[in-house]
């Protein structure tokens, strides 16, 4: 109807989106079960499970590991599926049945997932297959394609190489890194969360109107908590004289104005302190 009216339809999806929903489908054609590394309630894990006829949503290595745990040690009748089941009720298809839809499997992502983790979810997940089945039988049982997002993914090696930088005792360290993106953004939430496993004093802010000039600094916790605290207060003034060191990055979809206006946030309270240097 829409050709006839002269309407130009025009695909925007993510074509990193499309290449997970080619994976479910190809788990489908082989009758494997889906099993997503993502967040079930994430609009785009949610569309992944629509084209999926049976699949199970893990958010982490934890979860992953009990569907590992699953595979390998239970048993019809044990009691162990009514538990599992009770823990995915909300993150598994209507008729999952872990002792039927766990014998051969395939792995997809949220394309904003932590890259790290999904590789680690995958390793996994291969291990416990050829535990379970040898791994003469591997390719039998187990499917996995890389759906991670390329923008995501440089991301998170470029925030891996700053805090590499900071431990390493022959470079400069940093003195925080700064997240810009919005609070509901997987993939920035987990750009905060590389720096804070790895000790690095880090903020994620979702404007540049997060900082202020009396110095504090509204920001989202690996947690979700909304908190606003000092700023610059306790790395600055320097008695040695050196400069303040901070590292920057951007969710994937930010836009680059935004970044450059919590920049000159961070410039105007040269005002106030006079030793920063970005």
């Amino acid at each position: 109807m829409l050709d006839t009216k002269g309407v130009k339809v025009v695909d925007t999806t993510c074509p990193w989106v499309a290449k997970v929903w080619n994976t479910v489908h190809t788990h489908q054609v082989r009758g494997l079960t889906s099993i997503i590394h993502g967040k079930y309630l994430h609009e785009e894990t949610m569309a992944t499970k629509s084209m999926c006829e049976t699949y199970i949503c893990v958010k982490n290595i934890d979860e992953a590991e009990m569907v590992a745990d699953f595979m390998i040690n239970a048993e019809p009748g044990d009691g162990k599926a009514e538990a599992f089941l009770d823990h995915f009720k909300k993150a598994c298809s209507p008729h999952f049945d872990p002792h039927v839809h766990l014998t051969k499997i395939g792995l997809a992502n949220q394309t904003t997932m932590y890259k790290k983790e999904t590789r680690a979810i995958g390793q996994l997940l291969q291990k416990t297959v050829m535990k379970k089945f040898g791994p003469e039988n591997i390719n039998d049982h187990y499917y996995e394609f890389d759906t991670i997002c390329d923008a995501t993914q440089v991301r998170q090696d470029a925030v891996e190489e700053l805090c590499n930088m900071h431990d390493d005792p022959s470079k400069p360290s940093l003195d925080l890194i700064l997240v810009v993106g919005g609070f509901d953004s997987s993939n920035t939430a987990h750009l905060l969360e590389i720096p804070q496993m790895r000790g690095v004093r880090s903020f994620h802010i979702n404007e540049s109107a997060c900082i202020t000039a009396e110095n504090t600094i509204k920001h989202r916790t690996v947690d979700g908590d909304i908190i606003v605290e000092p700023f610059l207060s306790d790395v600055n003034p320097r008695k040695d004289g050196s400069k303040l060191r901070i590292g920057v990055t951007s969710g994937a979809s930010t836009p680059d104005k935004e970044v450059q206006d919590a920049l000159s946030q961070i410039i105007m309270l040269q005002k106030l302190f006079h030793t920063i240097n970005v």
